[in-house]
Formats: structure tokens, C-alpha cells, sequence
């Protein structure tokens, strides 16, 4: 199973998370890391994402 990037743009959209908000969860380690995928670009992966939102889903 290949494993989509997404980019900030799109985290966005799926969560409904401003960016402020998604940068504020990641510095309380409430929501995933992305990862580099150059030197100025950062990535998640969907799974992480998707596994997030069911985590919040439960809670």
C-alpha cells in the first residue's frame, strides 16, 4: 500500500485546522509530525493523518 503525501494545503482542508492550529497541536504532540521532503518543503502522510482523525473520532 503506497502511503500519499500531503501537503499543509491539504491537511488543512481535511482537518479543518487553520495552520496556526495545526502547528499549535504538533508543539503539544496533539497531532502528527510531517516529514522533509525538501529543503524548504515539509509533507504528512496520509495515514498519519487519517489515523489522527480517527483517534479524535473516538475521544
Amino acid at each position: 500500500m503506497t502511503d500519499n503525501l500531503l501537503r499543509r494545503a491539504e491537511v488543512e482542508a481535511i482537518t479543518g485546522l487553520s495552520r496556526s492550529g495545526i502547528y499549535a497541536l504538533m508543539s503539544a504532540n496533539d497531532f502528527p509530525r510531517p516529514i522533509r521532503v525538501g529543503k524548504r518543503a515539509v509533507a504528512w502522510k496520509s495515514s498519519d493523518i487519517t489515523d489522527w482523525i480517527n483517534s479524535r473520532a473516538a475521544a
